[in-house]
């Protein structure tokens, strides 16, 4: 290069100089979306996720996470065949591209650190324990409801999410929904005089121990029995379970007080102020279960009575008036005095379009969204103690603190259940 120097002319020198200087003045052009331009997010500033688990509820969801311009969906995991690919053929649709991958092993899924968080809509025999696999694997969790089987499974559920700093949304979605919120605040503001009884719109708690009868075992690709089985007892094979019909037995379902209860008794701990604990005692009455907390509130879990405002109904009665909400947006009150203020209110209790938009800013912020584990694991354990009593068919008495029932050796035996190895939390 020296030698190559010396027999070049000065004349020479100074024209690749001057050229070297032009091409380095030349400006690099940027896409705009790039650098978040024309109402587009910066790569740095996309959530990017994954599914697992998609069935019908978690397509409405996605469909809902789709249409927020700052996630990028790029990948799903599911034990059948026929729903990863329904799922990637949304995905793919939506984007104009075939670049959503498909994975039936959920910890090849997890495994990708390109994911920063994960839409779980399993079964609910699976949401506990994938919430889990998923904070230990570094992602932010969106997971539907019940979020557990049981009160042990709610209790690590939040002790993980809050060890390894992770975003946790449950899918109890009233919580950003507007006629609930104003009906929380009205309670919480006094204008109805002081507190006194809550009523949580629940199912019937039944759930059956039988199984359904055999049927042929399909091929591991087009599901993955053990894997859809996951920490479940073992049992054969019935197609039914898995288009969704393993509601209402026991071993995947944690009954119609959960089913509900995980919404609105969530929904009476919010209006009580008593997110951080749980009533001390609980006593059935045919298919309700009346509970008390310690200082005295009265909540009532009941599938009758209602006034027709919707599922998912909740109803707060003070002392100098009530208020009753539910789905469809409607609000019924007393006093009279308070009715003229009433908003109205377009959106349904089943929307999640502004709970998985809380959950996404905070996953951006991280703050703690509405439904963190925390709440959610406090409103699992209410509405576990009551299935419990229900079972049992007595009273039974709850300490909060440290969650365990109260001189009942039967009623401790029932907060956990037993993991199909080689599972556990």
């Amino acid at each position: 290069m020296v030698n190559r120097l010396k027999n070049m002319s000065r004349r020479t020198l100074l024209a690749r100089a001057v050229k070297s200087t032009a091409l380095a003045a030349v400006p690099y052009f940027v896409p705009g979306t790039v650098l978040g331009m024309n109402h587009a997010f910066a790569p740095s500033n996309r959530i990017v996720m994954g599914g697992l688990g998609i069935g019908p509820r978690g397509r409405e969801d996605l469909r809902h996470f789709l249409e927020n311009a700052d996630v990028q969906f790029i990948a799903v995991c599911d034990a059948q065949a026929e729903r990863r690919n329904m799922v990637k053929q949304m995905v793919d649709q939506h984007y104009g591209n075939g670049d959503c991958r498909t994975y039936q092993n959920m910890f090849e899924f997890l495994a990708r650190d390109d994911i920063d968080a994960v839409l779980i809509a399993t079964g609910d025999r699976w949401h506990t324990m994938a919430s889990i696999f998923a904070a230990k694997a570094g992602k932010d969790i969106y997971c539907e409801k019940p979020c557990s089987m049981t009160i042990a499974e709610s209790r690590a559920l939040a002790d993980t999410m809050r060890r390894y700093g992770r975003v946790y949304q449950a899918g109890t979605q009233r919580r950003n929904i507007g006629n609930f919120i104003y009906a929380v605040n009205l309670v919480q503001s006094g204008r109805l005089g002081k507190l006194h009884t809550v009523h949580a719109n629940t199912l019937a708690p039944a759930t059956t121990h039988d199984w359904l009868p055999e049927e042929p075992l399909p091929s591991k690709d087009e599901c993955d029995w053990e894997m859809w089985l996951g920490p479940s007892p073992w049992r054969p094979f019935n197609r039914s379970y898995v288009n969704g019909g393993w509601r209402g037995f026991f071993d995947f379902h944690g009954g119609g007080i959960l089913e509900w209860g995980s919404h609105t008794v969530d929904l009476c701990q919010w209006a009580s102020k008593m997110d951080d604990t749980a009533p001390v005692e609980y006593e059935p009455h045919g298919n309700e279960v009346h509970a008390v907390y310690a200082n005295g509130i009265k909540l009532i879990m009941r599938d009758t009575g209602w006034l027709g405002l919707g599922t998912c109904s909740a109803r707060f009665e003070c002392e100098e008036g009530w208020v009753e909400t539910g789905d469809r947006g409607l609000i019924a009150l007393e006093p009279e005095s308070l009715r003229a203020e009433i908003p109205v209110f377009t959106m349904a209790g089943t929307d999640p379009s502004t709970h998985i938009r809380d959950f996404l800013d905070c996953v951006k912020t991280r703050a703690k969204p509405k439904a963190s584990a925390d709440v959610a694991a406090q409103s699992h354990i209410a509405s576990h103690c009551a299935y419990i009593a229900w079972q049992l068919g007595r009273k039974v008495r709850f300490d909060p603190a440290k969650e365990e029932f109260i001189g009942d050796e039967e009623a401790n035996r029932m907060r956990s259940r037993a993991l199909r190895q080689p599972w556990h939390i």
